[in-house]
Protein backbone atom coordinates (compact mmCIF):
# COMPACT_ATOMS: atom_id res chain seq x y z
CA UNK A 1 0.00 0.00 0.00
CA UNK A 2 2.70 2.67 0.75
CA UNK A 3 4.16 1.62 -2.00
CA UNK A 4 1.57 2.46 -4.57
CA UNK A 5 1.32 5.90 -2.60
CA UNK A 6 4.91 6.43 -3.30
CA UNK A 7 3.97 5.16 -6.83
CA UNK A 8 1.47 7.58 -7.18
CA UNK A 9 3.24 10.46 -6.05
CA UNK A 10 5.94 10.27 -7.96
CA UNK A 11 3.40 9.83 -11.42
CA UNK A 12 1.80 13.05 -9.93
CA UNK A 13 5.23 15.23 -9.57
CA UNK A 14 5.82 13.88 -13.49
CA UNK A 15 2.53 15.21 -14.22
CA UNK A 16 2.93 18.85 -12.47
CA UNK A 17 6.33 19.07 -14.07
CA UNK A 18 5.40 17.72 -17.45
CA UNK A 19 4.21 21.26 -19.00
CA UNK A 20 7.04 23.22 -17.90
CA UNK A 21 9.32 20.31 -19.38
CA UNK A 22 7.57 20.69 -22.98
CA UNK A 23 7.42 24.31 -22.64
CA UNK A 24 11.28 24.13 -22.29
CA UNK A 25 11.88 21.81 -25.28
CA UNK A 26 9.73 23.83 -27.69
CA UNK A 27 10.87 27.19 -26.71
CA UNK A 28 14.71 26.24 -25.68
CA UNK A 29 15.71 22.75 -27.35
CA UNK A 30 14.18 22.42 -30.47
CA UNK A 31 15.74 26.14 -31.56
CA UNK A 32 19.56 25.08 -30.74
CA UNK A 33 18.88 21.60 -32.24
CA UNK A 34 17.95 23.16 -35.13
CA UNK A 35 20.59 25.99 -35.22
CA UNK A 36 23.37 22.85 -34.89
CA UNK A 37 21.78 21.06 -37.96
CA UNK A 38 21.04 24.03 -40.27
CA UNK A 39 24.93 25.21 -39.28
CA UNK A 40 26.32 21.75 -40.97
CA UNK A 41 24.29 22.45 -44.29
CA UNK A 42 24.23 25.37 -47.04
CA UNK A 43 20.87 26.49 -46.36
CA UNK A 44 19.08 29.15 -47.93
CA UNK A 45 16.07 31.15 -46.67
CA UNK A 46 14.65 31.80 -50.48
CA UNK A 47 15.60 28.28 -51.46
CA UNK A 48 13.83 25.05 -50.40
CA UNK A 49 16.36 22.56 -51.15
CA UNK A 50 19.65 22.38 -49.14
CA UNK A 51 22.62 19.97 -48.55
CA UNK A 52 24.94 19.20 -46.21
CA UNK A 53 28.74 21.21 -46.40
CA UNK A 54 30.18 19.88 -42.68
CA UNK A 55 31.96 22.28 -41.90
CA UNK A 56 32.37 24.91 -44.10
CA UNK A 57 30.34 27.10 -42.85
CA UNK A 58 32.06 27.49 -39.60
CA UNK A 59 35.25 27.78 -41.72
CA UNK A 60 33.84 30.78 -43.74
CA UNK A 61 32.97 32.55 -40.94
CA UNK A 62 35.98 32.36 -38.90
CA UNK A 63 37.92 33.34 -41.50
CA UNK A 64 35.85 36.61 -41.81
CA UNK A 65 37.09 39.45 -41.29
CA UNK A 66 34.05 41.14 -40.38
CA UNK A 67 32.84 38.33 -37.41
CA UNK A 68 36.16 39.04 -35.59
CA UNK A 69 35.32 42.67 -35.71
CA UNK A 70 31.81 42.44 -34.94
CA UNK A 71 33.43 39.65 -32.04
CA UNK A 72 36.27 41.83 -30.72
CA UNK A 73 33.13 44.92 -30.50
CA UNK A 74 31.18 42.68 -28.77
CA UNK A 75 33.84 42.27 -26.07
CA UNK A 76 34.24 45.45 -25.35
CA UNK A 77 30.48 46.22 -25.40
CA UNK A 78 29.59 43.97 -22.84
CA UNK A 79 33.39 44.12 -20.74
CA UNK A 80 32.86 48.19 -20.70
CA UNK A 81 28.87 47.84 -20.34
CA UNK A 82 28.86 45.32 -16.92
CA UNK A 83 31.45 47.53 -15.41
CA UNK A 84 29.62 50.65 -15.64
CA UNK A 85 26.49 49.14 -14.97
CA UNK A 86 27.88 47.09 -11.79
CA UNK A 87 29.42 50.62 -10.74
CA UNK A 88 26.12 52.55 -11.30
CA UNK A 89 24.20 50.06 -9.61
CA UNK A 90 26.04 49.65 -6.68
CA UNK A 91 26.76 53.07 -5.84
CA UNK A 92 22.87 53.80 -5.97
CA UNK A 93 22.22 50.40 -3.58
CA UNK A 94 24.78 51.90 -1.19
CA UNK A 95 22.87 55.32 -1.31
CA UNK A 96 19.47 54.14 -1.13
CA UNK A 97 20.51 51.69 1.73
CA UNK A 98 21.41 54.86 3.61
CA UNK A 99 18.35 56.42 2.99
CA UNK A 100 15.83 56.06 5.75
CA UNK A 101 12.48 58.05 4.48
CA UNK A 102 11.32 57.86 1.06
CA UNK A 103 13.50 55.07 -0.38
CA UNK A 104 10.60 53.10 -1.86
CA UNK A 105 9.60 56.48 -4.23
CA UNK A 106 13.60 56.79 -4.57
CA UNK A 107 13.78 53.17 -5.98
CA UNK A 108 10.68 53.06 -8.28
CA UNK A 109 11.94 56.29 -9.93
CA UNK A 110 15.29 55.21 -10.53
CA UNK A 111 13.40 51.51 -11.80
CA UNK A 112 11.85 53.66 -14.65
CA UNK A 113 14.42 53.10 -17.61
CA UNK A 114 14.67 48.80 -16.83
CA UNK A 115 10.00 49.30 -16.88
CA UNK A 116 10.03 51.03 -20.20
CA UNK A 117 10.44 48.71 -24.05
CA UNK A 118 13.45 48.40 -25.47
CA UNK A 119 11.83 49.99 -28.66
CA UNK A 120 10.66 52.95 -26.89
CA UNK A 121 13.84 53.83 -25.20
CA UNK A 122 15.58 53.09 -28.44
CA UNK A 123 14.00 55.65 -30.39
CA UNK A 124 13.45 58.30 -27.73
CA UNK A 125 17.38 58.45 -27.02
CA UNK A 126 17.47 58.51 -30.66
CA UNK A 127 15.27 61.65 -31.21
CA UNK A 128 17.26 63.26 -28.04
CA UNK A 129 20.54 62.66 -30.02
CA UNK A 130 19.91 63.34 -33.59
CA UNK A 131 22.34 65.39 -34.84
CA UNK A 132 20.59 68.06 -36.64
CA UNK A 133 16.89 68.02 -34.46
CA UNK A 134 18.00 66.30 -31.53
CA UNK A 135 17.33 67.97 -28.27
CA UNK A 136 20.49 67.52 -25.89
CA UNK A 137 22.75 68.40 -29.35
CA UNK A 138 21.36 71.83 -29.40
CA UNK A 139 21.01 72.46 -26.01
CA UNK A 140 24.64 72.49 -25.78
CA UNK A 141 25.17 74.32 -28.70
CA UNK A 142 22.60 77.06 -27.09
CA UNK A 143 24.73 76.77 -23.67
CA UNK A 144 27.55 77.60 -26.18
CA UNK A 145 29.36 74.32 -24.87
CA UNK A 146 29.92 73.53 -28.86
CA UNK A 147 29.99 75.47 -31.29
CA UNK A 148 28.23 72.74 -34.00
CA UNK A 149 25.62 70.04 -32.90
CA UNK A 150 27.61 67.10 -31.71
CA UNK A 151 27.04 63.46 -33.55
CA UNK A 152 26.44 61.48 -31.27
CA UNK A 153 25.44 58.89 -33.50
CA UNK A 154 28.11 59.36 -35.92
CA UNK A 155 31.85 58.15 -36.28
CA UNK A 156 33.95 57.19 -32.76
CA UNK A 157 31.14 58.65 -30.22
CA UNK A 158 28.38 55.96 -31.74
CA UNK A 159 29.79 53.02 -30.04
CA UNK A 160 30.58 55.26 -26.80
CA UNK A 161 27.10 56.67 -26.71
CA UNK A 162 25.62 53.24 -27.32
CA UNK A 163 27.72 52.26 -24.11
CA UNK A 164 26.13 54.94 -21.94
CA UNK A 165 22.85 54.52 -22.97
CA UNK A 166 23.29 50.38 -21.84
CA UNK A 167 24.62 51.20 -18.71
CA UNK A 168 21.56 53.58 -17.99
CA UNK A 169 19.20 51.19 -19.00
CA UNK A 170 20.65 47.97 -17.28
CA UNK A 171 22.14 50.04 -13.83
CA UNK A 172 18.76 50.21 -12.40
CA UNK A 173 18.41 46.10 -12.33
CA UNK A 174 21.94 45.96 -10.57
CA UNK A 175 20.58 48.68 -7.63
CA UNK A 176 17.49 46.92 -7.07
CA UNK A 177 19.00 43.58 -6.51
CA UNK A 178 22.47 44.42 -4.62
CA UNK A 179 19.95 47.01 -2.45
CA UNK A 180 18.43 43.75 -1.45
CA UNK A 181 21.30 41.78 -0.63
CA UNK A 182 22.60 45.08 1.58
CA UNK A 183 19.55 44.80 3.53
CA UNK A 184 20.33 40.95 4.33
CA UNK A 185 23.73 41.87 5.86
CA UNK A 186 23.64 41.21 9.91
CA UNK A 187 23.68 44.44 11.72
CA UNK A 188 25.01 43.18 14.45
CA UNK A 189 28.19 42.65 12.64
CA UNK A 190 28.72 46.16 11.95
CA UNK A 191 28.60 46.83 15.40
CA UNK A 192 31.00 44.38 16.74
CA UNK A 193 33.10 45.59 14.34
CA UNK A 194 32.52 49.13 15.29
CA UNK A 195 33.26 48.11 18.74
CA UNK A 196 36.49 46.60 17.83
CA UNK A 197 37.76 49.76 16.35
CA UNK A 198 37.41 48.65 12.54
CA UNK A 199 37.12 51.50 10.12
CA UNK A 200 34.47 52.05 7.72
CA UNK A 201 36.44 50.91 4.74
CA UNK A 202 37.18 47.14 7.04
CA UNK A 203 33.91 46.77 7.72
CA UNK A 204 32.97 47.48 3.88
CA UNK A 205 35.78 44.95 2.73
CA UNK A 206 35.45 42.22 5.14
CA UNK A 207 31.77 42.66 6.04
CA UNK A 208 29.74 43.87 3.55
CA UNK A 209 31.43 42.24 0.48
CA UNK A 210 32.11 38.91 1.85
CA UNK A 211 28.12 38.94 1.93
CA UNK A 212 26.71 40.03 -1.08
CA UNK A 213 29.55 38.80 -3.50
CA UNK A 214 27.47 36.18 -4.67
CA UNK A 215 24.56 38.10 -5.60
CA UNK A 216 26.84 40.52 -7.36
CA UNK A 217 28.64 36.99 -9.22
CA UNK A 218 25.26 35.95 -10.22
CA UNK A 219 24.23 39.27 -11.76
CA UNK A 220 27.32 39.49 -13.45
CA UNK A 221 26.77 35.59 -15.07
CA UNK A 222 23.29 36.78 -15.93
CA UNK A 223 23.83 40.29 -17.55
CA UNK A 224 26.99 38.80 -19.04
CA UNK A 225 24.66 36.93 -21.20
CA UNK A 226 22.13 39.28 -21.60
CA UNK A 227 24.61 41.98 -22.60
CA UNK A 228 26.63 39.89 -25.01
CA UNK A 229 23.60 38.74 -27.17
CA UNK A 230 22.34 41.72 -26.88
CA UNK A 231 20.25 43.40 -29.97
CA UNK A 232 17.39 45.49 -29.62
CA UNK A 233 19.17 48.68 -28.33
CA UNK A 234 22.37 48.70 -31.01
CA UNK A 235 20.16 47.67 -34.01
CA UNK A 236 17.53 50.23 -33.34
CA UNK A 237 19.20 53.07 -32.67
CA UNK A 238 22.45 52.63 -35.13
CA UNK A 239 21.79 49.02 -37.05
CA UNK A 240 25.75 48.25 -36.46
CA UNK A 241 26.83 51.84 -37.82
CA UNK A 242 27.94 54.16 -38.81
CA UNK A 243 30.66 51.83 -40.96
CA UNK A 244 30.38 48.62 -38.64
CA UNK A 245 31.66 50.34 -35.40
CA UNK A 246 28.80 49.45 -33.63
CA UNK A 247 27.87 46.16 -35.18
CA UNK A 248 28.24 43.19 -32.72
CA UNK A 249 28.04 39.29 -33.48
CA UNK A 250 24.01 38.99 -32.69
CA UNK A 251 23.78 42.03 -35.64
CA UNK A 252 26.07 40.66 -37.95
CA UNK A 253 24.28 36.83 -37.36
CA UNK A 254 21.29 38.55 -37.86
CA UNK A 255 22.53 40.58 -41.39
CA UNK A 256 24.01 36.85 -42.71
CA UNK A 257 20.85 35.35 -42.23
CA UNK A 258 17.67 37.70 -42.61
CA UNK A 259 19.73 40.05 -44.76
CA UNK A 260 21.50 38.10 -47.27
CA UNK A 261 19.70 34.92 -46.61
CA UNK A 262 22.53 32.38 -45.54
CA UNK A 263 20.84 30.67 -42.64
CA UNK A 264 23.59 28.32 -42.78
CA UNK A 265 25.98 30.62 -41.91
CA UNK A 266 24.03 32.44 -39.44
CA UNK A 267 23.38 29.56 -37.95
CA UNK A 268 27.08 28.84 -37.29
CA UNK A 269 27.91 32.10 -35.96
CA UNK A 270 25.03 31.64 -33.04
CA UNK A 271 26.49 28.24 -32.32
CA UNK A 272 29.68 29.51 -32.15
CA UNK A 273 28.17 31.97 -29.94
CA UNK A 274 26.57 30.01 -27.69
CA UNK A 275 30.08 28.12 -27.31
CA UNK A 276 31.29 31.21 -26.09
CA UNK A 277 29.15 31.48 -23.33
CA UNK A 278 28.90 28.09 -22.27
CA UNK A 279 32.87 28.70 -21.74
CA UNK A 280 32.34 31.95 -19.68
CA UNK A 281 29.33 31.31 -17.92
CA UNK A 282 31.89 28.01 -16.56
CA UNK A 283 34.46 30.16 -15.80
CA UNK A 284 32.08 32.51 -13.34
CA UNK A 285 30.08 30.19 -12.29
CA UNK A 286 33.77 28.10 -10.74
CA UNK A 287 34.39 31.34 -9.39
CA UNK A 288 30.64 31.64 -7.81
CA UNK A 289 31.63 27.85 -6.46
CA UNK A 290 35.14 28.67 -4.95
CA UNK A 291 33.09 32.01 -3.26
CA UNK A 292 30.27 29.89 -1.83
CA UNK A 293 32.89 26.99 -0.46
CA UNK A 294 34.71 29.97 1.22
CA UNK A 295 31.52 31.80 2.53
CA UNK A 296 31.41 35.23 4.05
Amino acid sequence: MQRKKRMIGRLTSWLFVLPAMLVVLLLLLYPVLSSIFYSFTNKNLIKPAYDFVGLENYRHILTDKAFWQAFFTNIKWTAVSLVGQVAVGFSGALALNRIRRGSGIYRTLLIIPWAFPSIVLAFSWKWILNGVYGYLPNLLVSLGLCASPPEFLSGNLAFVTLVLINIWFGAPLMMVNILSALQTVPRDQYEAAQLDGATSLQSFLYITIPHIRNVIGLLVVLRTIWVFNSFDIIYLITGGGPANKTMTVPIYAYNMGWGLKQLGQSSAVTVLLLIFLLVVCSLYFRLLNKWEKEGP
